[in-house]
This record gives C-alpha cells, sequence and structure tokens, in this order.
C-alpha cells in the first residue's frame, strides 16, 4: 500500500498537478501585489490633482464676447385706491444683447513645466501664452426684433468666460482699435466657467460704424487640457508645445495637413466655419451653454509608470506558468526530482519581481527598475537551481530563457498599436518551443 502511495505521488500526473495548483495558489500573492500598485497609483492621483489644483486645472476658454445692453419695455397695472380707476404704466428695463466676433484667430504657445514635484511623485504641468485676435462686426439688430434707439451704445461691454482663472499669470487688457480696456472678475454666472469683463465703452465712438478690431493676450498656469469654443465666423487655432504626447479631442478635429508630432513636441491648426457647427453669432438675455463643441488638445503622459506596472504584473500567471513549466521540462528530460518546495521558493522569487519593480521605480524610471529587478531575480533563479540541478547546463539555460521572457515583455508594455500582434506571435513561438523540446518525453511514464 504505501508503496502504491509513493508510487501515485511520484508519478508525473501527480507532478503535474501539483505544479498546477501552486501556480494558481501563486496568484494569491500577485493579487495582492496588483492592489498595492492601485493603491501607490491612487495616491499618486491625489498628489496630481492636489498640485494641480494649487497650480492650475483644466482650460477652457470662450470668448471674447461683445455684450451690449439694451431697454425692454414692461407694462404694468396700476389701481387707484380712492377712484378704483385702472391705469397703466410702461417701464423700461435694462437686457443684455450677446454678439459673437466675425473673425477669432488664437496662437498659443505651451511649454511643459516638470519642476514641481511632492514627496516621491513628479507633476507634469503646463504654462500656455495665448494671443487673440480678431474683429467684430456692426451688430445685427434686426435678428434680434431690437430698435436702433432701445440700444445703449456708451454702455458696451467685452466679455471673456473660461475655466480656471485662479491660475491666469498675466494682467488681462483688450485693445478695441485704437482704445485699451481692462478686465475686471465677475460673480460666477455658473459652476463651470468663471467670468471676465471689460469696462464700459462707447461701442459708436470706437467703431465709428465699421468694424472693431480686438487684440489681448493671457498666460496661464494649467494642467491635463486646453480647448476652445468656436465662437467666430471663422474660428482659427494654432497650439505650438514642446508635449511629446498629445491627444487631440473634442468637437473638431484638427487639420491632418499641418499637423505635427514628434519628440521635441507638436503642431497642431484648426480652422472652424460658422456652417460647421449650430448655432447662432447672437444672443439675447444671457450666453448659451456651448461646451459640447469645444475643441482642442489633451496633454497627457501616454502610459505612465503605475500603468506600466501594472500591465507588467498582469503578466505575472505567465511569466510562473512557463518558468514551472521550463522547471517540469527539464525534471522530465534529466530525471531529476525538483521538490514541490522548491518550486514554491521559485514562485515568490518571480513574485518579489513585481514589489522591488514597483518599490525602485518610485525613485527612478520604468526602465531601469525593471532591468534591475529583473537582473537580481533572474540571478537569484539561475543561482538556486544550480544546487538543484546539480550543474551549469540547465541553470544557464533558465538563466537565458528567463532573460528572454523579461525581455519579450518589457517590449510589449512598451508597444501601444502592436502590442497584441506582437505579443500572440510571440506565445505562438513559446508553444512551439514547449512542443519541439517535449516531443520525445514518454509521457506515458
Amino acid at each position: 500500500m504505501e508503496n502504491l502511495q509513493k508510487s501515485i505521488l511520484q508519478s508525473t500526473t501527480a507532478k503535474m498537478l501539483m505544479v498546477g495548483f501552486l501556480t494558481i495558489a501563486l496568484l494569491i500573492p500577485l493579487f495582492f501585489v496588483q492592489n498595492l500598485i492601485k493603491e501607490r497609483s491612487n495616491r499618486q492621483k491625489e498628489v496630481v490633482d492636489e498640485v494641480s489644483n494649487l497650480w492650475g486645472n483644466e482650460v477652457q476658454f470662450y470668448g471674447p464676447i461683445l455684450r451690449i445692453p439694451y431697454k425692454v419695455y414692461q407694462e404694468s397695472t396700476v389701481v387707484d385706491e380712492k377712484t378704483k380707476q385702472t391705469s397703466f404704466q410702461r417701464n423700461a428695463v435694462i437686457d443684455y444683447a450677446y454678439f459673437f466676433p466675425d473673425q477669432l484667430n488664437n496662437v498659443s504657445n505651451v511649454k511643459k513645466n516638470t519642476s514641481l514635484k511632492r514627496g516621491i511623485y513628479n507633476n507634469v504641468v503646463f504654462t500656455a501664452t495665448m494671443k487673440f485676435d480678431g474683429t467684430f462686426s456692426k451688430p445685427n439688430l434686426e435678428k434680434l426684433q431690437i430698435k436702433e434707439e432701445d440700444i445703449l451704445w456708451n454702455k458696451a461691454t467685452v466679455m471673456i468666460k473660461t475655466t480656471n482663472l485662479k491660475s491666469i499669470k498675466s494682467d488681462l487688457k483688450i485693445r478695441l482699435n485704437n482704445e485699451i480696456l481692462s478686465f475686471e472678475s465677475k460673480p460666477e454666472e455658473d459652476k463651470y466657467y468663471g467670468t471676465l469683463e471689460s469696462n464700459n465703452f462707447d461701442y459708436n465712438a470706437i467703431g465709428a460704424g465699421k468694424n472693431i478690431n480686438f487684440h489681448f493676450t493671457m498666460q496661464y498656469n494649467g494642467s491635463k487640457s486646453i480647448s476652445f469654443i468656436p465662437i467666430g465666423k471663422t474660428t482659427k487655432v494654432t497650439v505650438d508645445s514642446d508635449w511629446e504626447s498629445p491627444s487631440f479631442n473634442g468637437a473638431f478635429a484638427a487639420n491632418n495637413t499641418t499637423k505635427k508630432i514628434n519628440k521635441k513636441g507638436f503642431h497642431a491648426e484648426w480652422k472652424i466655419l460658422d456652417i460647421n457647427r449650430s448655432f447662432s453669432q447672437q444672443y439675447v438675455t444671457k450666453v448659451p451653454d456651448l461646451k459640447e463643441y469645444s475643441f482642442g488638445v489633451k496633454l497627457i503622459e501616454t502610459v505612465d509608470e503605475y500603468q506600466q506596472n501594472e500591465r507588467a504584473s498582469k503578466y505575472g500567471f505567465l511569466v510562473i506558468g512557463l518558468t514551472f513549466l521550463i522547471f517540469f521540462l527539464i525534471q522530465s528530460i534529466s530525471k531529476i526530482d525538483i521538490h514541490i518546495f522548491q518550486y514554491s521558493m521559485i514562485g515568490l522569487a518571480l513574485i518579489m519581481f513585481y514589489t522591488l519593480l514597483i518599490s525602485i521605480t518610485e525613485h527612478s524610471s520604468f526602465s531601469f527598475a525593471y532591468t534591475i529587478a529583473g537582473i537580481s531575480v533572474v540571478a537569484l533563479i539561475s543561482l538556486y537551481s544550480k544546487s538543484i540541478l546539480q550543474n551549469i547546463k540547465f541553470p544557464a539555460f533558465i538563466g537565458i530563457a528567463l532573460t528572454v521572457l523579461y525581455t519579450f515583455i518589457y517590449v510589449i508594455i512598451q508597444l501601444e498599436d502592436y502590442a497584441l500582434l506582437v505579443g500572440s506571435i510571440g506565445l505562438f513561438m513559446i508553444l512551439g518551443a514547449v512542443m519541439y523540446f517535449s516531443r520525445k518525453i514518454d509521457w506515458s511514464k
């Protein structure tokens, strides 16, 4: 009976089952490592959000908008208490008409700022210099059904609605033809935009019945993205930056013929006509919410270090399984017994790769951390396998195989568009190699 039990335990099937069970069991510590990576990633996001709130958040620009007050007459009923006679009074109240520019041009230069550091976390933000110019034409009063005599031309103003008011870092003045006006911050009309408004000016005195040309410059501290609302009949926007990984988003695409992206940065241009969007050039009472028509660029990190760590950990099961498979094939070919405890030590060494990777990455780059962690684990397993296998040939083969495997996974992590293709081809080749080396093993024994 004892011989039967010993025979069963030493059978190839039993060893395969034990190694398979151990591989599944090692998913538990691997799961805890993945949770650790997520926890550290969430901590980084909290720090980045905190720094972004202090430095400056996303920038969205909506303006400039010409605001002209006009009189609206309301009739009210008045009853004389003595005579009980009813009369009607006509009172004038002030309302506002809003006019978008005919031509709106913007040239923005965005510079990456990597000097902000909180603890071990680097925070990538930007400084943007945005130059605007364009033209307001004579307001079309007929469309709004406003009489010329009701317009208060001498109390016209220019409005700008934008997010991130606190991060504006320049004195804001606007030139209207030959007159320069200053802006003041106004109480917030909604929860999304802040409002800047110029002091009053006489539209007829500046325009003299002609178009009004405007020009102004703004400097922002910001993060994450810059976007615009195309309120001009013709809106032209040009953005140049040293940011090497932009993501163009919004309702309108950048011009593909002029768009350039390389390691030094990017150049992008947009041209949007009034026929490309479905809103008017003039409004009364209030400015409409046009966020759905915004366009611009998102300044992103293509794959940050925690994302790379997370992607690496997802291949943990593959690394453990293939490593155990190599040892099992060597055990089957060489007839050397490898105890399940020794498999466990090898599995824990493979798990330690990911804890080393995340801890070193936080103080250096992912590439450097991956190299150090990979060399450490490969050396440890190779030396340990030498004491198990009692020769140099098989440990050297294991060291080379693990080096190739970790290099293969690193390449997949760095790829974006071709990761699935390269990964599939690589796994197919690994399967072919396993089938080749195991072809002469007599599994029936």
